[in-house]
């Protein structure tokens, strides 16, 4: 049952810390169109207050869950299906850092890129997802 309850809670911390990476670059696409300061601000305090409010905590509490799942369960450490879970992991959790470093370049006012760009960058965790259900869900090795 406590293995249950440790899923259930990985899941809803997945589901947080993704709506965070879909959301994140999409408040980069707006900031960079916007023109007056008051729009920056507002998008540098929304900006701020997702990544350190629910993105950090959520992405912490994957790993945390995570990481007890396979404490209970040792065996997957020896299947190729996580270990490619293990490593979109990884590069999601740099994209995250990424997000981040982006973040202080807004509130910094020192961001060099075009909505465009943010509008790619926004895509890039849509294949994060799709390879690591696939790979949870099928065990394709």
């Amino acid at each position: 049952m406590l293995y249950l309850w440790i899923k259930a809670l990985h899941i809803i911390s997945v589901v947080c810390w993704f709506a965070g990476l879909f959301y994140l670059p999409r408040l980069f696409v707006y900031h960079a169109q916007s023109q007056d300061s008051i729009s920056q601000e507002r998008f540098v305090t929304m900006e701020r207050k997702l990544f350190r409010g629910i993105m950090n905590p959520a992405m912490i509490a994957t790993y945390v869950f995570g990481i007890w799942m396979l404490y209970l369960n040792p065996g997957w450490l020896s299947q190729g299906w996580l270990h490619a879970k293990l490593t979109l992991v990884v590069m999601l959790t740099v994209y995250h850092h990424m997000c981040g470093a982006q973040r202080k370049r807004f509130a910094a006012g020192t961001n060099t890129r075009g909505h465009v760009f943010y509008r790619w960058f926004n895509e890039v965790p849509v294949l994060f997802l799709l390879g690591i259900v696939i790979l949870v869900v099928v065990k394709p090795f």
